[in-house]
């Protein structure tokens, strides 16, 4: 399995998944999703298993997201429905950790991205490393933040999962335990003395009780009243609106306002719309029903030239200079982002 980017240990009481994919920061294709997800539905019938651990092979990266230069390659040549079935099972591997009937611990250190947090933020127990980088960047590549994204943005403390949909902002280790993000954290030195203990039967709970320690203050701290008060608009206009007024200003929150507002008008103007979109609507559904949403949602940008282009400009030829379609967020329809999620597809998602 580890030539295909996983492997996976069975060591006494726990089974171990390992992503290992260095070269491409462990970025998840679909052997990887299929392989995983066929162990984790084995070790449910296994007894010997009592609980499962995720981590990355690679203290640079836990893993930055789905191997979306394939699927954009795909979809290029014509092989759309490959595509899309990368991300009816990817999404479907994501749903089945987040009811995993096993204690299921991930060990996040390093970039985690996209795909990445799909693997891990709807898990029960969730570890950070110190030198944690998370973020949803997926409005810069003519995408957006899927994997589950609909449910768990919208629901983090105030405005901030607004501000992490439509910028695709990064935030480290303090800010993420912060907004419940990760659920513990312990330094990765110890990670080894964690598994062993796993590895010995001892329960997942009380051992990390005993093992995390207070994350610092969060980066960000002062910055989070500012970013409620600007992404609660209830548009996209307004929120732009809000950052322009910001940034008119002087100091730290002008500065970031204008950096926010840089990062908004770089993106994808579909992409953007269709954050905003997602926040709005995903507090009313649930993981499944978000999941079910995305998948609209990513089969219908298959039709469109942003997703392509994105990755064209950001991964393939890097001049980092898309040209998107429509080319500013004030020429994007309302109408035709509804559209895009409302228009039920011939082959739903559908997960039980």
């Amino acid at each position: 399995m580890a030539d295909i980017g996983i492997s996976f240990e069975e060591r006494d009481a726990v089974g171990i998944v390992t992503l290992d994919r260095p070269r491409a920061l462990n970025a998840l294709d679909h052997p990887m999703v299929l392989a995983m997800d066929a162990r984790l539905r084995a070790w449910i019938a296994d007894p010997r298993i009592v609980h499962v651990v995720l981590r990355s092979a690679h203290p640079r990266a836990f893993c930055v997201g789905g191997d979306v230069r394939a699927m954009a390659e795909l979809g290029r040549s014509g092989r759309t429905q490959e595509a899309r079935q990368y991300w009816r099972d990817e999404y479907a591997l994501d749903y089945l950790i987040a009811r995993y009937p096993k204690p299921f611990v991930s060990l996040v250190d390093g970039l985690c991205f996209g795909g990445g947090f799909g693997l891990t933020g709807h898990g029960r127990f969730r570890v950070a490393g110190e030198n944690l980088g998370f973020a949803m960047p997926e409005v810069a590549i003519g995408l957006f933040p899927d994997v589950g994204g609909t449910f768990v943005l919208p629901r983090l403390p105030g405005w901030s999962g607004t501000w992490l949909a439509m910028t695709g902002a990064r935030i480290g280790m303090a800010d993420a335990l912060a907004l419940g993000l990760y659920t513990h954290h312990v330094p990765t030195a110890r990670w080894p003395e964690l598994q062993e203990a796993l590895a010995a039967g001892e329960a997942v709970e009380a051992l990390l009780a005993r093992m995390a320690i207070r994350p610092p203050a969060p980066e960000l701290a002062s910055l989070y009243p500012h970013i409620d008060r600007i992404f609660a608009g209830g548009s996209v206009a307004a929120i732009l609106i809000a950052l322009e007024k910001v940034g008119e200003g002087e100091g730290d929150v002008a500065a970031f306002a204008r950096l926010q507002l840089e990062t908004i008008r770089r993106a994808s103007p579909t992409s953007v719309h269709i954050a905003f979109q997602q926040m709005q609507r995903g507090p009313t559904l649930d993981l499944a029903g978000c999941l079910a949403l995305e998948f609209r949602l990513v089969t219908r940008l298959l039709d469109q030239p942003d997703f392509f282009e994105g990755v064209r400009a950001l991964l393939v030829d890097k001049d980092q200079k898309p040209a998107w379609c429509p080319a500013r967020l004030e020429e994007v329809d309302p109408a035709a982002i509804a559209a895009l999620f409302d228009a039920p597809l011939d082959d739903e998602l559908l997960l039980a």
